[in-house]
């Protein structure tokens, strides 16, 4: 297997050539269901005539995808959802459904993709569909996952236009605690908590805290179920850590791509595509396209300095992939 190269031909077959457990990180979109037109190939993915063909076609390229995956790998396709006779199809979770009942896989996320340029629908009776899913799956326990490097810049952002803590901070808690009925144990723990939760905050460790103590936020502690209402009836109070943008979440915001002249019609984006393989990969792992089409995968991987892998059957789209990636090694040597 020959790294840091784009294959031209047929996903299914050149997939059966790759050795098993040899990739670190499967990535990619196939094309959409009856929605764009990628030219001819792909055998018929995205032309079907049925989605029941669609889908096994599809299905067919991602249990490739999973016998090449190592075990401390991620597959994570990105599929977008099709109107048939008015109503949504739901092809995506259709998809995702027989990817897990056919396999040994398990869904670990679904990234939540939100365009923030979305295509204006000329249906007046329906809202704009401005979200795509990426669903995650993993082959074992064993899968890598660096959450600290998942949307890292928010932290980095957040610490930049954050000011130090007031020296206040948490003031009125103590003097609540002081007024409450919590007996001197309870008001112990809770001074000995709060204490924490400051230093916490001033550590950076959380951004910032709520406390809720018995008698005297009744609201909250009539409505809370489970484990913070069971903490305020055993000990008198409970201390919410709010982590801020250091709660990594399911949903990333990012506009549609195109490329130059519209050379390919679906593009997804580059930022959600690099901000996966920061979360699933470390350097130099090998990252798979096996529809590669423009290229994004592929360039992502090389910005990110791990070695990449892209399959693609049309020339004219491995030719745009390879236009992109030289782009990148110009600019690299520009600034040497």
């Amino acid at each position: 297997m020959e790294i840091n190269n784009i294959l031209t031909g047929d996903s299914l077959t050149i997939l059966k050539t790759l050795k098993d457990e040899s990739i670190d990180l499967i990535l990619t979109s196939p094309p959409y269901f009856q929605q764009r037109d990628y030219g001819n190939g792909h055998l018929g993915i995205g032309g079907e005539n049925s989605e029941e063909k669609y889908l096994e076609n599809v299905l067919a390229v991602f249990f490739e995808c999973v016998r090449v995956a190592k075990p401390t790998g991620c597959i994570v396709f990105n599929l977008g959802d099709k109107y048939i006779n008015g109503g949504l199809s739901l092809l995506p979770y259709k998809f995702a459904i027989k990817a897990l009942e056919s396999s040994q896989l398990f869904l670990i996320n679904q990234i939540t993709w939100a365009k923030l340029n979305p295509t204006p629908r000329q249906d007046k009776r329906k809202l704009i569909q401005a979200t795509e899913p990426f669903f995650i799956f993993a082959k074992s326990k064993d899968y890598y996952f660096d959450l600290s490097n998942y949307l890292k810049h928010l932290d980095d952002l957040n610490k930049a236009n954050k000011g130090k803590p007031s020296e206040k901070l948490g003031k009125q808690y103590f003097d609540l605690i002081e007024k409450s009925d919590l007996n001197e144990a309870q008001k112990e723990n809770a001074r000995k908590s709060l204490q924490e939760a400051i230093l916490a905050v001033h550590k950076g460790e959380i951004d910032s805290f709520r406390m809720k103590i018995k008698g005297l936020h009744k609201e909250a502690y009539g409505g809370m179920e489970g484990g913070r209402n069971n903490q305020i009836r055993n000990h008198g109070f409970t201390i919410i850590k709010i982590l801020g943008n250091k709660l990594k979440k399911d949903i990333i915001e990012s506009p549609v791509e195109i490329t130059k002249d519209n050379a390919h019609p679906a593009v997804y984006p580059l930022y959600i595509v690099q901000e996966l393989i920061k979360l699933l990969s470390k350097e130099n792992d090998i990252i798979l396209d096996p529809f590669c089409g423009s290229g994004t995968t592929c360039l992502a991987a090389k910005n990110l300095n791990r070695h990449y892998l892209g399959i693609e059957i049309k020339p004219e789209y491995v030719e745009l992939a390879n236009q992109r990636l030289k782009q990148v090694d110009f600019m690299q040597e520009l600034f040497l």
